[in-house]
């Protein structure tokens, strides 16, 4: 430039500059192609735009209408603006994505019922939770495969215990395994949708098992937001982060979904002796007649609340199952043979929960404090206002009612309330391995003396041995000459 002195000196040092700082901020590549970077806002956003789309509705037949009429899909925006009275939720945004990612799943299976249960918060992602009801007859084939594969690892158990029955048998006895609860019943009546994000696929998770609700209630562990994820704890959790999931949600559930008194009611096709043998109702109908409830009488008594999910035992299971049940006859000679041994008959006592639409005011407190707090959504204007009811023993668990209307909802990290930390569990006394006794206990090695002592002994009793043999011999031989020189005289 100097040599030259051009005129427009100044535009060609701007346009050297400008590719400098051009070359800062580009990736130096080997590769032929260059790599276009997706960021992953940018990739969600391609996934959420195809809950968008949606197709031409103008001269949809009669079938279609019907179809429409009858959706399963619930009103996640009607809901929602309630909760946005009480200071709950999460968003207008993400409800309205939320909202349509339920209606691409009931659209893409034969769901007869389904609800927003919440969202579940994780260290690296998040769990989006759908409540869904099949229709009758669409979950059987899932229940058959799932007992072909029971069966087949009960048949693999056999033969290897056919195989092994030369190996020496232990003492220690395992639990009875309590088996699943059948689908749409206790635990598993409902069946659970996942996502990480509104427009990711939904995945279904597992039926929960009595043992991963027991374990459950004894750890305590963060969600990664990964189903795939391992659970390291003790006790040992039977299953991944999907398992662990399922039983978080099984357990809030049956603790938090209420509804007002009077809006459900029992059917009249039960009757007692159903009652008396499944130790409870476990099903209920929407009551017709119901009139509603004032607000202010909902926030005033939590008599005016009741549970409508069937409570979980100690067992893990909302129907008691007694592990020890047998035929008469095999029970009839089981206790005679213990009754012969000294032993006692097997007996486990039923364990008994409070029954369905049991009202929240019979909740045990949390050191004096209640398991529920309501209030006014709005003290300004309480002629319009809803009654608001959280709970102090799942946090993050809320539920409203307008007096006619009511929702549940749960938006936390999936733990329960403790007033302490949380301290894993004293690991159990360690089992006796082999009866213990003197033939194989271990003894000290002798020392030098206590050999020369043990040699002597030993030399001693085999002299004495040798004596003894000797001193038979002669009298054998002087008998023997006795009975000669007598016969010599005769």
């Amino acid at each position: 430039m100097l040599d030259e002195r051009p005129e427009n000196a100044v535009d060609i040092i701007e346009n050297i500059s400008q590719d400098v700082k051009m070359a800062h901020f580009s990736k130096k590549l080997d590769t032929l192609q260059n790599e276009n970077e997706l960021l992953p806002m940018y990739e969600i956003a391609e996934m959420q735009k195809t809950l968008f789309l949606q197709g031409n509705l103008e001269g949809a037949d009669q079938e279609l209408e019907d179809e429409i009429a009858e959706s399963s899909l619930p009103n996640v925006m009607e809901s929602a603006f309630y909760f946005e009275q009480a200071g709950v939720g999460l968003g207008t945004d993400e409800t309205y994505r939320i909202f349509l990612a339920l209606k691409r799943l009931t659209e893409t299976h034969p769901i007869q019922r389904c609800r927003f249960w919440g969202k579940i918060l994780g260290i690296e992602r998040n769990y989006i939770v759908a409540e869904v009801e099949f229709r009758e007859g669409e979950d059987e084939e899932e229940v058959e495969e799932e007992d072909i594969a029971e069966e087949r690892d009960n048949g693999a158990i056999e033969a290897d215990e056919e195989e092994e029955d030369e190996l020496p048998k232990a003492f220690y006895k395992p639990p009875p395994t309590i088996p699943k609860e059948e689908n749409r019943t206790g635990t598993n009546k409902y069946v659970y949708f996942v996502c990480n994000e509104p427009g990711r696929p939904w995945v279904k998770l597992p039926s929960v098992v009595p043992a991963q609700i027991v374990i459950a209630r004894k750890i305590k562990k963060f969600f990664t937001g990964r189903l795939d994820a391992p659970i390291l704890s003790y006790p040992p959790f039977p299953g991944n982060e999907s398992n662990y999931l399922r039983a978080q949600i099984a357990r809030i559930s049956a603790g938090t979904h209420v509804s007002p008194l009077g809006f459900f009611q029992f059917g009249e096709e039960e009757g007692e002796e159903e009652e008396e043998v499944e130790g409870g109702r476990d099903s209920f109908e929407e009551n017709p007649d119901f009139e509603g409830i004032q607000v202010m009488d909902l926030v005033e008594s939590l008599s005016n609340w009741v549970h409508h999910v069937q409570h979980i035992l100690p067992q893990g299971r909302c129907n008691w199952f007694n592990p020890v049940q047998k035929d008469e006859e095999e029970e009839e000679e089981e206790d005679e043979e213990k009754e012969e041994k000294g032993e006692d008959p097997d007996y486990i006592e039923q364990e008994v929960g409070p029954p369905l639409l049991t009202p929240i005011s019979e909740d045990l407190e949390i050191q004096n404090m209640p398991a529920w707090t309501t209030r006014l959504s709005s003290n300004l204007i309480p002629q319009y206002a809803i009654a608001v009811l959280r709970s102090n023993l799942w946090p993050g668990a809320y539920a409203f009612s307008n007096g006619k209307k009511f929702e549940n909802f749960y938006i936390g990290w999936g733990h329960k309330y403790s007033v302490d930390n949380y301290t894993p569990p004293v690991p159990p006394p360690v089992y006796q391995e082999y009866p213990s006794g003197p033939e194989i206990t271990e003894m000290d090695d002798p020392g030098v003396e206590e050999e020369k002592a043990f040699r002597a002994a030993q030399e001693a009793t085999v002299f004495a041995a040798e004596e003894n043999e000797e001193t038979e011999e002669d009298e054998k031989l002087r008998k023997m000459k006795m009975k000669t020189s007598k016969n010599k005289i005769s």
